[in-house]
């Protein structure tokens, strides 16, 4: 233990010390001085004078503020509270750049313009007037209306007068420039998609080239800035390091060479959402009107060790659980340590959003629902990585029977030493070879003393009873037949009736299903394990015998495999298994204190081995195959047996879970925590998916088309991470576990993919009903595959998810984005799962499904590349007569 805590401390002090290397830090001129100008609007539009001691008392303090860094504001509107700010202003020794908004509306243009000509005239800190701020950029007025404002104003004021324009639209429109008194350009390399090192030279070069345009003209820039936050932009990445970078080089070249110029702007404005993801974060203050960031020293984000801190506290806190792992090794332990410091590194990262950035309902809502929606995720992942760890370096099992493992004597009661075991094998509408082969098996058996109870029922048909009757009779005296019609309660109700008929002195059941061949070893070898008395259940695994009927089936066999032989073996060790029905010894005394066989799920064997469990039986778990079944007939089939397995799943849910509050049952704490992360990775996991990918289907259109992107580093990179960690998982774990090939397991990943959308409904039909027919899986070919294609919902899905990341990355060319680009990889890979199930609907009924197609393939291939001769057409004589067809002669 104390290595394993020492692991998590240098975990931990290699995460700060990354922190440490990764911590961002740039240098730039220091600047002492005041700034010429900034921007400054003290409200949002349609702001009303509610009440005008409040409005001036907050303008006041603004001013207060800005009068230690800039030595004059300017102003957008002479209305809705700006008209407070000169008088307010010279209080301070403030000047004002007082603007009027111009745009298609007359009337208020003309309230401005007058608002403005007052302010001018009252006010003797009033340096001049701005008349429209981009009007002709945006297309709201021409320019030779533009240009009557302007010479309007100038006609009515004694400070010069120009309008605030872009500075192409100067170059564009000359007769623009003649008519202001000077040239009010706006240059921001951010929207014309400059990186920050580019940004200082790009601005410079563009005053430049309006001198050079206009010469003897005074140019101002009046507007130049870089964001804090938002999305980039091209090359252009706002954030608070460049920010502070880009201003503070400016500024000291500006200063320079002369440049009179304003900053965009003197406070962050949270309203301006609908600039894109940067409007709100042009400030050099933020909204409580702190500053960003120092104008001397080196630049680094203020907040970053408080991030630091947070980080690895978290992480240390999300590694405490190691601790109550029993006996974990160092790599198991580094791996969930590092794996839990990930977690941390990310919850700082959601914490710095959070309060780096500013909310209306609607995004806020929308994170919410995304973090909501994530952090079940990262749980799933969590136990994924858990797994990982403890499979590829943790202890190797030390609860599973293995075949050949020592077994105490099966005495059990009054030195029995075979204690009687009753075999119960349902069946409805199996077909009669089949079931025929079943019986065959048990007969075999290698035990001295069992018994077999077949129970037909609701099977009316005497083409499918009458054969097993006669078979029963002639297998003798062990066998009981049993032909019940009218039962209710499904398999439950058919397996009660198969207990009233079981032999008094039986006291283990056990349980196959129709189809299943059992091995002859399979008592002899698990009925020892009940002679500890505390042993209620001990479980054998499915497996299949005809896994090569079909490139389908030989995936879906492999994908059947990897929950028998890593799922089930890991949750094993806990005392957790799932009890699946088939293959499954169950102590009579433990079936009947957990009431037996219920029908209130369709998952009748799982819920009583729930039950069983509760009540504090042990159970155990063998990964030797004792026996094989058949795979469902077709896909269709398939599907079906997974939704009723997630539906009964998630009614045995609603039914226990009360059990597994404190003191309710015998469950262990390990025990409920492995049901819950079960039902959580498997139920969970597969809802989730389809529910994120459907919200971020929808997300599309206003990703697209309304300039709101989705935050990489806490929404979509986590997606993308969850979605590695499956992978990881699934294919280390199958070749650590599970004894297949590369191609079964790469088609085995594509089967449990497929069925994503199946378990989601299932999970929704939960949800809303209590209770659904049994559906019972077609196997031993009698089902035909159906008409109608098996995966059309997945298709609809799987394509809107393609074409909604098509849309997004044509959309995104002008304006390259990178949330945009992820956000379109994300829907890409939230496909898969639905493409994987049309994969597999597609393969089950092309050519390629067989594997004599693949053999004649490469048969004719290695004839074409002269691997194997063509076989050629040989002459022969006269035909002889084959030995069937030669007849004796009469004599």
């Amino acid at each position: 233990m104390r290595a394993v805590v020492a692991v998590l401390l240098l975990v931990a002090a290699a995460h700060a010390g990354l922190w440490g290397l990764l911590e961002e830090k740039q240098r730039a001129p220091d600047f002492r001085g005041i700034l010429p100008s900034v921007s400054y609007t003290p409200f949002e539009p349609g702001h009303t004078e509610a009440d005008p001691a409040a409005d001036s008392e907050k303008i006041r303090a603004d001013l207060k503020k800005f009068s230690t860094i800039a030595r004059a504001v300017r102003l957008y509107t002479s209305t809705e509270g700006s008209e407070l700010v000169p008088a307010i202003a010279a209080e301070f020794g403030i000047k004002v750049m007082v603007g009027a908004w111009i745009g298609k509306d007359d009337s208020r243009n003309s309230r401005e313009i007058e608002a403005a000509i007052n302010l001018a005239r009252r006010n003797s800190n009033v340096i001049g007037i701005i008349v429209g701020n981009e009007t002709i950029f945006r297309g709201e007025q021409k320019v030779e209306d533009l240009i009557k404002l302007i010479k309007q104003v100038k006609s009515a004021v004694n400070v010069p007068v120009s309008t605030g324009e872009i500075y192409s639209i100067w170059s564009e429109h000359p007769e623009l420039a003649y008519s202001a008194d000077f040239i009010a350009a706006h240059v921001l390399p951010y929207w014309e998609r400059h990186s920050s090192a580019e940004a200082v030279d790009q601005a410079i070069d563009r005053y430049q080239f309006l001198r050079n345009q206009f010469p003897g003209k005074r140019i101002m820039v009046a507007e130049f800035g870089w964001p804090s936050a938002g999305y980039n932009l091209g090359k252009a990445f706002p954030d608070r390091i460049a920010q502070a970078t880009v201003l503070r080089n400016f500024v000291t070249r500006a200063e320079a060479i002369g440049i009179d110029y304003n900053i965009v702007e003197a406070v962050d404005q949270p309203w301006k959402f609908f600039e894109g993801g940067v409007g709100p974060y042009w400030g050099i203050l933020n909204a409580a009107r702190e500053p960003k960031f120092s104008w001397t020293g080196p630049i680094v984000n203020p907040d970053y060790w408080k991030l630091a801190t947070i980080a690895v506290l978290v992480g240390i806190l999300m590694s405490l659980p190691i601790l109550r792992l029993a006996q974990p090794t160092v790599l198991q332990a580094l791996t969930l340590s590092a794996a839990a410091n990930g977690v941390g590194a990310w919850g700082a990262t959601v914490f710095a959003y959070w309060t780096e950035h500013y909310f209306v309902f609607g995004s806020a809502f929308a994170l919410m629902l995304g973090l909501t929606l994530l952090v079940p995720l990262v749980l799933i992942a969590m136990a994924r990585i858990e797994e990982i760890a403890a499979v590829a370096f943790g202890q190797k099992p030390r609860r599973l029977i293995g075949k050949g493992a020592p077994t105490v004597p099966a005495t059990i009661g009054d030195s029995v030493s075979f204690p009687k075991v009753s075999i119960h094998v349902p069946a409805y509408f199996e077909p009669p070879e089949m079931l025929k082969a079943t019986l065959d098996a048990v007969a075999r058996l290698d035990y001295p003393n069992f018994e077999c109870v077949v129970i037909i029922n609701n099977t009316p048909d005497p083409a499918f009873w009458q054969p097993i009757q006669d078979h029963c009779r002639a297998l003798g005296e062990r066998f009981k037949f049993i032909n019940a019609e009218k039962v209710q309660g499904f398999k439950a109700g058919a397996l009660r009736i198969a207990m009233e008929r079981t032999a008094a002195d039986a006291e283990i059941i056990g349980i196959i299903d129709a189809d299943y061949v059992v091995g002859p070893d399979w008592l002899k070898d698990m009925v020892p394990v009940f002679a500890d008395p505390r042993v209620g259940l001990v479980q054998a695994p499915q497996e299949h015998r005809d896994g090569d009927r079909s490139l389908m089936h030989y995936i879906m066999n492999g994908e059947y495999a990897g929950f028998f032989d890593i799922g089930m073996v890991q949750r094993n060790e806990a005392n957790a298994i799932i009890v699946h029905g088939t293959m499954c010894l169950i102590r009579r005394a433990a079936m009947d204190m957990a009431g037996g066989w219920s029908s209130d799920t369709i998952c009748e064997d799982t819920d009583l081995g729930l039950a069983i469990q509760e009540l504090g039986w042990l159970t155990h778990y063998t990964n030797h195959r004792y026996g094989q079944g058949l795979l469902p007939d077709t896909y269709e089939a398939f599907k079906k047996q997974r939704h009723r397995w997630a539906y009964g799943g998630f009614q045995i849910v609603k039914k226990h879970w009360r059990r597994f509050l404190p003191n309710a049952s015998r469950l262990t704490p390990d025990q409920k925590r492995e049901f819950l992360l079960g039902w959580l990775n498997w139920l969970g996991a597969e809802t989730l998916g389809v529910v994120v990918a459907i919200l971020n289907l929808i997300w599309v259109p206003i990703v697209a088309f309304a300039d709101i992107a989705s935050p990489d580093k806490i929404l979509t990179l986590p997606i993308i991470a969850a979605f590695v960690v499956t992978l990881l998982h699934f294919l280390i774990l199958y070749r650590l576990r599970v004894p297949v090939k590369w191609g079964q397991m790469l088609g085995a990943m594509i089967a449990a993919m497929s069925v994503q959308w199946t378990v989601s409904r299932a999970v929704a039909n939960g949800l809303i009903t209590e209770h659904l027919p049994f559906a019972r899986t077609s196997k031993g070919g009698l089902s035909r595959m159906s008409i109608e294609f098996q995966a059309f919902w997945e298709a609809v899905i799987g394509v809107l998810l393609l074409v909604g990341a098509a849309v997004l990355v044509v959309t995104n060319n002008s304006k390259q984005i990178r949330e945009i680009y992820i956000f379109a990889g994300v829907l890409v890979l939230e496909s898969l799962p639905f493409l994987s199930a049309v994969a597999i609907a597609v393969l089950e009924s092309s050519r390629i499904n067989s594997f004599k197609f693949w053999h004649d393939t490469g048969v004719r291939s290695a004839e074409l590349i002269g691997l194997r001769p063509v076989a050629m057409p040989t002459v022969a004589g006269p035909s002889q007569p084959v030995a069937s067809e030669v007849r004796p002669e009469a004599s």
